[in-house]
């Protein structure tokens, strides 16, 4: 839930990409597909609290959770709800901008939701509850990346915005490129590297998102076991009258 790379492509298309770095005893599942509440979705699973990380919904839409708000939090001992569960909410809404207008973040740890939506126009969206307030964001259609402030100083993230940067002009900025950015950039560098390992949270798995036209597959690689998981979830295709 800790590092995320966004690319948009043509044709309402993009490649999300994200890291999830995680107590390495705190168990998830594979991607598989649910359907909650009559709306089909497809997701990895955190076992403990039930929610995602990352997760596509028929809904069009992608909704990707990172912890932290701007800044690193003091944590209480209990919160209301899971920011995972928030996530699988969103995947519900049928209109993402009022869903989050009216949601109620109350004791809910901070976090950075990224959204993308196709319902329309292609749409990047960005908010951040730092608990107290929300800032919610309409993005513009750029290349970006995000480490989460629970593990990364902001001198952190600066080089990581530069490895970002330095990757973008010199790749061709396809799947398998970026799948090879966050397996490799910043390498040998455990406590920031984008595979980082402090003993007591690691990168623990790898979930990539493509969407070309109407179709999105989902990959996840568990990097202890190399186990890789590719499922594809197909949605009609949103053509503007």
């Amino acid at each position: 839930m800790c590092t995320l790379t966004i690319i948009p492509k043509e044709n309402k298309g993009f490649v999300i990409t994200q890291n999830r770095d995680e107590a390495p005893d705190r168990m998830a599942l594979a991607p598989d597909y649910y359907e909650v509440n009559g709306t089909k979705m497809l997701f990895p699973k955190d076992q403990l609290a039930g929610g995602t990380w990352i997760g596509i919904s028929e809904k069009n839409r992608v909704v990707c959770v990172l912890n932290g708000g701007f800044d690193l939090h003091q944590r209480k001992s209990s919160y209301r709800m899971s920011r995972g569960v928030v996530a699988n909410d969103f995947m519900l809404s049928d209109d993402i901008v009022n869903t989050v207008n009216s949601y109620d973040f109350n004791d809910i740890e901070p976090f950075t939701i990224v959204i993308s939506d196709w319902n329309t126009d292609l749409k990047f969206y960005e908010l951040v509850w730092d608990g107290e307030q929300k800032f919610f964001t309409d993005l513009p259609l750029e290349s970006k990346i995000w480490s989460s402030s629970t593990l990364y100083s902001t001198v952190m993230k600066q080089e990581r915005n530069a490895w970002f940067e330095a990757f973008k002009s010199e790749s061709i900025l396809d799947s398998e490129a970026l799948l090879g950015f966050h397996k490799s950039a910043g390498r040998g560098n455990e406590d920031y590297g984008v595979v980082m390992d402090r003993g007591f949270v690691k990168t623990t798995s790898i979930t990539q998102v493509e969407k070309d036209h109407g179709n999105l597959k989902m990959r996840y690689e568990h990097l202890d076991s190399h186990i890789v998981t590719t499922k594809v979830f197909n949605v009609p295709e949103v053509v503007n009258e």
